[in-house]
């Protein structure tokens, strides 16, 4: 919908208003609205809206910028309690209380098409090719201080921007959403993210498309930088919801090594040099990227390909300081090992189950096994910084699945609703309730940890 006086036409059956009051209250043809479709422009005697008003006797129409209701082609202002309900679902509300009272209910809500729901549980639609956004958007929906955040426009409706920003639109369109998704009031069980998706295609400058599949975490990584910088944060100082909510922190262990194919006496020369030396260097993360182990090649006696497993503490392991992993470039070799220094109240595992080169893109299997709740990271901190972080225990509340081909594949979302202590299954328009036991058997992708503060016990009884 475009312009400034954009509308909804709501179809309604014939009839003329004799009303002398063109500001008026009441219109006749109130009752008979039962479906809407959408207009650009205007009111006006030679606007798209007023021919069709006078064409198809579909009289009631609404200013989606100002949401107020006009009656074509009498051209007067209807003002009737009757319309809020529409006008709600538009632009839904929430008071600081109601944001407050989320996650503490398990009250299913009915849509006007009869269909019941929980709020925050709902499909998005699949336009074409975009369940890899809907799965992301539909994890972050369920971050409670994210959402929060964003479920409240005033936070961010007044931040500075440069004149000609287009990046802050999707700021507004991610708020919007959040809205829709958590309305108690909605008219169907399913919510369309045509708005927010048309903001990332612009604003990823077709990076990210509607109608070509795209890669769960390339998705998440810009969107949450491009979340950050949208609202006013940059790389080292300024910190917003986002950085608050998922940047943890890490030392990172470098050490250059001589070219394997010199010979062992011009290595062992070159181990003493300054270039050769491990340094350290402090940095920042939205998102720890978890690495597979190799998949075998082998298969059964049944000739079935064997699809391993591997823990989750096994491939943690990356980040207890000790463990080191070669790291190749062009021209030079690397040892790198990691240790994390600050954990986030939000902490996001992207496990790396695609390998990309020149001709293809191949797909790891393995099936990671790791418990819902309760997972420890404490041996991952250094010492002195164990000393200072009380709580560093974890509970699953997101689980990004990828199924299938590297390029035909498809993604669904299993997430944890608060209120009821309950996991779903999401895929687009799709939603059932799952058991916690069959989260782990999918190849998981994406995965958001919730950390238990001040003595937190679980709620989740998996």
């Amino acid at each position: 919908v475009v312009g400034v006086e954009s509308s909804f036409p709501f179809c309604a059956k014939n009839g003329r208003v004799d009303s002398e009051d063109r500001r008026s209250r009441h219109c006749p043809y109130l009752d008979t609205i039962n479906s809407l479709s959408s207009f650009p422009t205007g009111r006006g005697l030679k606007s798209h809206a007023y021919i069709h008003s006078v064409q198809f006797s579909h009289h009631v129409f609404l200013n989606l910028h100002t949401l107020k209701f006009y009656c074509l082609p009498d051209n007067y202002e209807i003002i009737d309690s009757s319309l809020e309900d529409i006008t709600y679902v538009l632009k839904p509300t929430f008071t600081k209380q109601q944001i407050a009272n989320l996650d503490k209910q398990a009250k299913l809500s009915r849509a006007y098409d009869g269909t019941t729901y929980l709020p925050g549980i709902v499909g998005l639609n699949n336009i074409k090719a975009n369940d890899y956004a809907n799965a992301v958007l539909q994890a972050l929906s369920n971050v409670p201080p994210l959402r929060n955040y964003f479920l409240e426009e005033d936070n961010y409706k007044n931040i500075k921007r440069t004149p000609g920003d287009i990046m802050f639109l999707l700021v507004q369109r991610f708020g919007e959403l959040m809205r829709k998704l958590w309305n108690p009031r909605n008219f169907k069980a399913h919510v369309s993210p045509h708005e927010m998706l048309q903001a990332v295609v612009l604003c990823s400058k077709k990076t990210f498309q509607i109608t070509k599949q795209g890669d769960g975490v390339d998705f998440l990584s810009w969107f949450l930088n491009a979340l950050h910088s949208a609202l006013g944060g940059t790389k080292k100082k300024k910190k917003t919801i986002v950085t608050d909510v998922f940047q943890g922190s890490m030392r990172i262990f470098t050490k250059k090594l001589p070219h394997p194919d010199l010979p062992a006496e011009e290595k062992e020369q070159l181990l003493h040099n300054d270039e050769y030396q491990e340094t350290m260097v402090e940095s920042t993360f939205m998102y720890l990227t978890l690495d597979l182990p190799t998949a075998p090649l082998y298969k059964d006696e049944k000739e079935q390909l064997i699809i391993p497993q591997v823990p989750l503490f096994n491939i943690l392991a990356k980040f207890n300081g000790i463990t080191e992993k070669e790291y190749k470039t062009y021209k030079e070799n690397f040892l790198k090992r990691f240790q994390l220094t600050k954990l986030p109240p939000y902490l996001i595992f992207c496990i790396k189950r695609f390998t990309k080169n020149n001709f293809f893109v191949e797909k790891n299997p393995t099936i990671v096994n790791f418990p819902i709740t309760n997972v420890d990271l404490r041996e991952y901190l250094s010492e002195e910084v164990q000393a200072v972080h009380k709580n560093t225990t974890y509970d699953l509340i997101a689980n990004i699945v990828h199924d299938g081909k590297p390029s035909e594949g498809s993604y669904r979302i299993h997430v944890l609703h608060h209120g009821t202590g309950k996991w779903y299954e999401l895929q687009d328009l799709q939603v059932t309730d799952i058991l916690p036991q069959m989260i782990t058997l999918s190849e998981a992708y994406i995965q958001i940890w919730k950390r238990r503060d001040n003595d937190e016990t679980n709620q989740q009884g998996a």
